[in-house]
């Protein structure tokens, strides 16, 4: 009998296995030092193995734990206030985001990766400026890091609607070699559970000599160009305005288009600009909580599978979308595209789970390590609770109902454990890893400290929140 670390049994699991969910009933799964060795019958798993510490998953159905590909985790303190607004960037979370300093980041990050793991998220893919405190939280509370810098050359402030953006050398540089320090210094960093991309801010955040940089980046170290891409009316206007062309077509025409290019949102993509990204082989992530309420688009995450495409899920940040939920993320997508496409069959939740797992690690080049409960990979599992209203009652013939439920009726608060790299995060709902309290305080402090900074702003911009605010409406 071989000594061991850890003894997964479950009653309902899905390993995502195959090209469907990969059911299996009354297995046990055997972890030892990070990663699966084992899954087999409970009696065969305990006749081989003697373990540290057993989890009774008879109760739960295990999953794989949960992707969320994009995450701007540093804005969690500013959690509602840019939702109902036209022109979102600028108008409503411009006046609060120019005035986040390192700290306030920082305090930010530490609150959206929490909230994230304990919705059942194991990979955090984050991006922003300053991603150096983001790493050290992932690599302190034992989660995955899929990490963007961002790159930027647009001097950071609130632009007139129809403004060209500054772009300022000096700014690209500091940007520039604070992600390569990043990079030399997390790239696969914790055992190599983080990981770390180059992410210009998006076509018309930068210059074309850092796309090209950032590219040959990316290339040089086996990583990827992660980026935001046609993310919106606002990107298409600033690029037609520059260079006389929309951005996938202008990225195109500079051999800017490969596979190597993680490409966010593609909100504004036309049907044919979408073709071109996939026939490039890049790859998507869909946010498609955030990009409803930002921009009232559901994006074309559908055709860019029908074309052969990779898509995971995202979900953005907290002034946009709210929360850090692939539960949500699932559910919406799944939702929006049937009412887009009229059809009750398009993005069935068989599928949205794939995204939200093994489609979603396909598609930031992780399947190798995560996104599945198969032997060699990491033991990245989620625990999720079935004595919860949401989930019952279980049936398992004529069909199983199980998959439906975790997509349209359960949250994230129904996670019970989450299991990262074989070490467990969170049990019984309670984090083992980090102190919540603390993070929430110092949440509220970085929220105390962008409220007066933004305030002059807020009121000259007078947004539709403004509007509300003196209306007695919020």
């Amino acid at each position: 009998m071989k000594k061991i670390d850890m003894i997964v049994e479950t009653h309902h699991m899905f390993t995502m296995k195959g090209d469907g969910v990969g059911y299996e009933e009354g297995k046990a799964v055997a972890v030892d030092k990070g990663k699966i060795v084992a899954i087999g019958t409970k009696g065969e798993i305990a006749k081989a193995y003697e373990a540290d510490e057993v989890i009774d998953g008879s109760g739960h159905i295990v999953l794989p734990g949960l992707i969320d590909a994009h995450m701007h985790t540093t804005s969690s303190a500013l959690r509602g206030v840019a939702q109902d607004v036209s022109n979102w960037m600028m108008h409503g979370a411009g006046p609060f985001l120019t005035n986040a300093t390192r700290q306030t980041r920082a305090a930010s990050g530490r609150l959206g990766i929490a909230e994230a793991v304990m919705n059942g998220t194991t990979t955090i893919g984050d991006e922003g400026p300053f991603e150096g405190p983001v790493c050290e939280f992932v690599n302190e509370i034992g989660v995955r890091g899929n990490i963007g810098c961002r790159i930027r050359s647009a001097i950071d402030r609130v632009y007139a609607p129809g403004e060209l953006y500054d772009y300022d050398k000096d700014y690209t540089e500091e940007t520039l070699g604070e992600a390569k320090e990043i990079f030399k210094k997390w790239h696969m960093a914790g055992d190599g559970r983080i990981r770390v991309m180059f992410a210009p801010q998006g076509p018309d955040f930068v210059s074309e000599e850092t796309l090209y940089e950032a590219q040959q980046l990316a290339s040089e170290n086996n990583t990827f160009m992660y980026m935001h891409l046609s993310q919106g009316d606002r990107e298409t206007k600033q690029m037609m305005m520059r260079y006389g062309m929309r951005s996938i077509d202008w990225l195109e025409e500079r051999g800017l288009l490969d596979d190597r290019l993680i490409g966010i949102h593609l909100t504004n993509a036309q049907e044919y600009e979408v073709k071109k990204v996939t026939d490039h082989g890049a790859r998507m992530v869909v946010c498609t909580t955030a990009i409803g309420v930002i921009d009232g688009i559901v994006p074309p995450a559908k055709q860019f599978q029908d074309f052969g495409g990779r898509v995971a899920l995202g979900s953005d940040q907290a002034n946009g979308n709210n929360e850090h939920s692939i539960f949500n993320e699932m559910r919406m997508t799944a939702i929006l595209n049937k009412v887009k496409y009229e059809d009750p069959e398009v993005m069935p939740c068989w599928k949205v789970l794939r995204m939200a797992t093994i489609e979603g690690a396909k598609a930031l080049g992780l399947d190798d390590v995560t996104g599945s409960i198969e032997v060699g990979k990491d033991a990245d599992m989620i625990l999720v609770k079935t004595d919860v209203p949401a989930m019952q009652p279980i049936y398992t013939r004529p069909m199983r109902n199980i998959v439906p439920n975790l997509v349209y009726a359960a949250n994230g608060r129904d996670v019970d454990t989450v299991i990262s790299g074989g070490k467990v995060i969170v049990r019984n709902r309670k984090p083992v890893t980090f102190d919540l309290e603390k993070i929430f305080a110092e949440a509220q402090a970085a929220a105390d400290e962008l409220v007066p900074a933004a305030e002059a702003k807020f009121w000259e911009v007078n947004g539709a929140n403004a509007r509300y605010m003196k209306e007695g409406k919020l």
